[in-house]
């Protein structure tokens, strides 16, 4: 009895030292030989818009279109249709299925050595995916059952299911039921219908001879297959089976999504390293915008292309952006990303020239402008039909984009404070080599972006500051702007006056705000709106700078604009109403200073009997510490001292007059709080002079 114990002990601890050096081996096997579950280098780079819709996909590096997914992006009905089909305990085992397997036994024995049925689990289909072999043997089955023991101890289940369902094969160069979705139905998995699911269940199996494409019958019979078998599970009833099967398989593939085209472009290259990037685009408006442009194509000249790019003015996100008519257009440059393409802005910058003018009260909406010819000391602007008006009001001036009065406010607020302005506003113009800002400025002599332009424009919704544009490549923050380019009142001003230019002919009639351009030589066609949220600019022109004649802003580029804007697919949102405080004001209540714009001596209107006013204190751009800062109600009264100028005075502080008009040249004004003033003073003979500074 004791000899037989002893034998019983001495096998229990041989079978026992067996097992634990098996066991130790197939660990040190599991961590020396792991499966090559790092499959980010061989997916498809993806550049993706708001709510992650795809824009636009690159092909993998071996050519094959395969994108990552996730569950929770794929229908749930697929997802259950599929681990019915293909491995009904997916849940329950852990890699290997010992029922399937003793049925594929089973069956290879029967059948003489044949193998009929792998008994695969998804795992273990992943596995051969992973490492693709073409051999079928039994072996290669151990193979596999020994990498999907490994898999399962180091995935979740749902992890196991999203690498099966990026990397499936689904004829040709599709692999993934995201790409296979989007290739085979032209939609996200999102949501599939019952016979979309079945035929995506079916195609993996044998990828090849099912393409709907090349074989739709082998297909069909493959998807009705499925439909069977789910019926036959208790899953689905014989309705929805025999209405699923009567559903069509795809003909032909689907074109990847291919949106954005150059921004697209861009982010890859800037971000080589993303696997995916994420920009601000919305994907309907985008596709709406690049139709519009499609669309001009057909009665443009056939070297002729259009740029847009619409943008969130609260954010400064830009949620459409359309680089030319069609990126593969040789004979327009398509691959020319025209909205980066430094062009003159013909009149688009006037706006903002009436802005400063209307701000420094050199001038009121309802002031009377002469629109005759003018001599600026060489320089002769002509307007755009070679005709003159005579006297005008500054708002029909503006409305009417007529050449002459815009220089002649530009002379009166300076250029080179133009240029200071924009420059608040994010934009530095492109001047000629080594030329000083001249009045040219105005009328488009100097070089800018459709997105700078943009830019600049959506000071407009936003109570005079601009907003830095973002497209998401650079996934930091923009650096927000310092200092307004507009005073709140001007701003409002000169909206309203944009507010009041007619719509083009045949235009879908919108609320927006809008105004156009037309550059020396009828190289570029501009047009650029806003309603009360969103900025739309458009550029019409050729890539190569040549002229179009009879090309202009108002014909060619506003009527597209009122197109885009109307198929966009954004809301449009009400301009902004009027300031408190403003109030409208005809010729005959204003001051009588600013009933009638009278210029300096230098437009030829002879010397005046004494100089212009001059603000000498506080100087331009000063910080003054008046208490404010400190909260402790409103700051000390700050002394202003002008020189110069004809008596009375008229000061208006932020674009709003003080009560009462004074003959003093030295008068003491107590602001309301901290923060950034504009202080103007106008003399009897309606010269003005300003300045800006900070109370602290």
């Amino acid at each position: 009895m004791r000899r037989r114990f002893r034998v019983f002990l001495a096998t229990a601890a041989a079978v026992a030292s067996v097992v634990c050096i098996s066991a130790a081996g197939l660990a040190w096997a599991d961590r020396a030989f792991p499966p090559p579950l790092d499959h980010s280098a061989g997916l498809s780079r993806q550049v993706t818009g708001e709510g992650g819709a795809l824009l636009r996909a690159y092909a993998a590096p071996d050519g094959r279109w395969r994108l990552p997914v996730e569950l929770s992006a794929v229908d749930p009905d697929f997802i259950a249709m599929l681990i019915a089909y293909e491995d009904r305990r997916f849940r329950r085992h852990h890699g290997v299925d010992p029922l399937a397997v003793l049925r594929a036994g089973w069956q290879f024995v029967s059948h003489g050595g044949r193998i009929v049925s792998g008994g695969s689990t998804l795992t273990m289909q992943l596995a051969r995916l992973i490492e693709p072999r073409d051999e079928r043997s039994v072996t290669a089955k151990l193979r596999q059952m020994a990498r999907a023991l490994q898999i399962e101890r180091r995935l979740t289940k749902d992890e196991i299911l999203a690498r099966y369902l990026s990397y499936a094969p689904y004829g040709g160069n599709i692999e993934g039921v995201r790409a296979a979705s989007l290739s085979w139905f032209g939609r996200e998995p999102r949501k599939l219908t019952l016979s979309q699911s079945a035929l995506l269940v079916a195609l993996p199996q044998l990828p090849e001879a099912r393409r709907p494409d090349r074989h739709p019958g082998e297909a069909r019979i493959a998807r009705d297959r499925v439909l069977r078998r789910m019926h036959e599970a208790g899953l689905l009833p014989q309705s929805e089976v025999g209405r699923a099967a009567l559903a069509a398989v795809p003909h032909r593939r689907q074109t990847m999504p291919d949106l954005a085209a150059h921004l697209a472009d861009e982010a890859v290259r800037t971000r080589p390293m993303d696997q995916e990037i994420r920009l601000t685009i919305h994907a309907e408006v985008q596709r709406n915008l690049e139709k519009v442009a499609a669309e001009a194509a057909g009665w443009l000249g056939p070297r002729q292309s259009v740029a847009l790019v619409m943008a969130d003015a609260h954010s400064g996100e830009i949620i459409a952006s359309v680089g030319s008519t069609g990126f593969l257009d040789d004979q327009r440059f398509g691959a020319i990303d025209m909205t980066r393409a430094i062009r003159s802005p013909g009149s688009a910058l006037k706006p903002f020239i009436y802005g400063l003018a209307l701000e420094d009260a050199v001038v009121a909406p309802e002031t009377l402008i002469d629109d005759t010819p003018a001599n600026f000391s060489g320089y002769r602007p002509r307007n755009f039909d070679l005709s003159y008006q005579g006297e005008v009001t500054v708002r029909d001036a503006l409305q009417r984009s007529l050449n002459v009065p815009a220089v002649r406010l530009l002379q009166a607020v300076a250029p080179e404070r133009l240029l200071a302005r924009l420059r608040r506003g994010g934009v530095r113009l492109d001047l000629p080599d080594g030329g000083a800002p001249g009045l040219a400025i105005g009328l488009g002599g100097a070089g800018l972006t459709l997105r700078q332009l943009v830019q600049l424009y959506t000071i407009f919704p936003n109570n005079g500051a601009a907003t830095v544009l973002s497209d998401g490549i650079d996934p930091r923050p923009p650096a927000p702007l310092d200092a307004p380019v507009l005073s709140p009142v001007a701003n409002w001003e000169t909206l309203d006056i944009l507010a009041g230019v007619p719509a083009p002919q045949e235009a879908a009639r919108l609320a927006i705000a809008y105004k156009t351009g037309t550059s020396y030589g009828y190289r570029d066609a501009w047009a650029i709106g806003f309603d009360g949220r969103h900025v739309l600019g458009v550029w019409v022109g050729r890539a190569d700078a040549t002229p179009v004649p009879g090309m202009a802003g108002v014909s060619t580029a506003a009527p597209l604009l009122f197109d885009a804007f109307a198929r966009s697919g954004v809301e449009l949102a009400a301009l902004p109403r009027r300031l408190a405080g403003i109030r409208a004001r005809s010729r005959a209540d204003l001051p009588f200073a600013l009933r009638k714009f009278r210029p300096d001596g230098a437009m030829g209107e002879g010397p005046l009997m004494a100089s212009a006013p001059e603000i000498v204190f506080p100087p331009d751009g000063a910080r003054v510490d008046l208490g404010a800062a400190a909260g402790a109600g409103t700051a000390q009264p700050l002394a202003l001292k002008l020189q110069g100028g004809t008596a009375p005075y008229r000061w208006i502080v932020n674009g709003r007059p003080l009560p009462d008009t004074t003959r003093r040249r030295n008068i003491s004004w107590s602001p309301d709080g901290a923060g950034t003033s504009n202080l103007t003073v106008i003399d009897a003979r309606g010269r003005a002079a300003s300045v800006s500074v900070v109370i602290e």
